[in-house]
């Protein structure tokens, strides 16, 4: 009877997949709802819900995002330990297709070493625009404003913004913290590529980081009424041996907060960059 009942047990569990293998062979493609001119309506508010602006790859938990020496080896930075567990980095599961990011020789010890100066180099912390592909997994919704004639990107964190070109204007005249973005459809994909970015902003809080030569080709694929399949490909000779992506769902607000708040951050960090200014600076 003991047998029996496992048995019924194992065959519960496997039936589950072995109904989602089948239905995976018969399931028709995912058409998009159609927006302005005819092509899939992505007007809303986004976000990704991972752990990518901690680390783009797998990472464990860990005490904080800066360390100091201690004596029985590293404990939190000064700076950080009053935080406790809100200063801590949670576990993430990587978004890069194929775990690794291949920098050159150089550039995997710069990397190491903006982690860790992460406390004074990250330019997040200074409230500097987040660069591209940066702005689309922080932890701050975007919204996507789509007709036939424009495609604008607006974001919460610092009130970033992009306007994405529809007919190329030719190469950027000058680098800049987000770049100048040219957008296409493939089918049902937007296809957006960024080019004039400037070498200051960071992928990620783990250092990861890119030259001003980066070209970062985006892919935003309608899967389901409220997601998309998102795709990062990156390319830049001076630091990446090669190019590579990221990939990751993003979901459609629908609530009530499917709307964009104010994170007006430079306004945050005055006491930061300009404290020690004061006549009487504080302690």
């Amino acid at each position: 009877m003991a047998k029996t009942i496992l048995v019924l047990a194992a065959l519960t569990l496997l039936a589950p997949a072995t109904l989602s293998a089948a239905d995976a062979t018969t399931a028709k493609p995912y058409v998009a709802a159609r927006g302005p001119g005819g092509k899939p309506d992505l007007n809303g508010v986004w976000r990704a819900f991972n752990r990518a602006h901690d680390d783009l790859q797998d990472h464990p938990a860990r005490a904080a995002r800066a360390f100091r020496e201690g004596p029985h080896g590293p404990v939190p930075a000064k700076e950080v330990v009053a935080l406790g567990a809100a200063g801590a980095v949670p576990a993430g599961i990587g978004v890069v297709v194929g775990k690794e990011i291949p920098y050159q020789d150089w550039a995997k010890k710069k990397k190491a070493e903006n982690q860790a100066s992460w406390l004074t180099a990250d330019p997040e912390i200074k409230c500097y625009l987040p660069g591209i592909p940066r702005a689309t997994y922080m932890p701050f919704p975007f919204q996507i404003l789509q007709n036939e004639d424009a495609l604008f990107f607006s974001y919460e964190y610092a009130g970033a913004v992009r306007n994405i070109f529809l007919e190329d204007p030719g190469p950027a005249p000058i680098d800049s913290w987000m770049g100048q973005s040219l957008g296409s459809w493939e089918g049902d994909t937007l296809v957006i590529v960024t080019t004039g970015q400037n070498d200051q902003t960071w992928l990620d809080r783990a250092g990861n980081f890119h030259s001003e030569a980066l070209k970062v080709t985006e892919r935003f694929t309608p899967i389901g009424p409220h997601t998309l399949q998102y795709e990062a490909t990156l390319e830049d000779e001076k630091v990446f041996t090669r190019p590579w992506t990221i990939r990751m769902p993003l979901y459609r607000l629908v609530g009530d907060d499917a709307i964009l708040q104010q994170f007006n951050c430079v306004e945050f960090v005055e006491e930061l960059m300009y404290g020690h200014l004061r006549k009487e600076p504080l302690e």
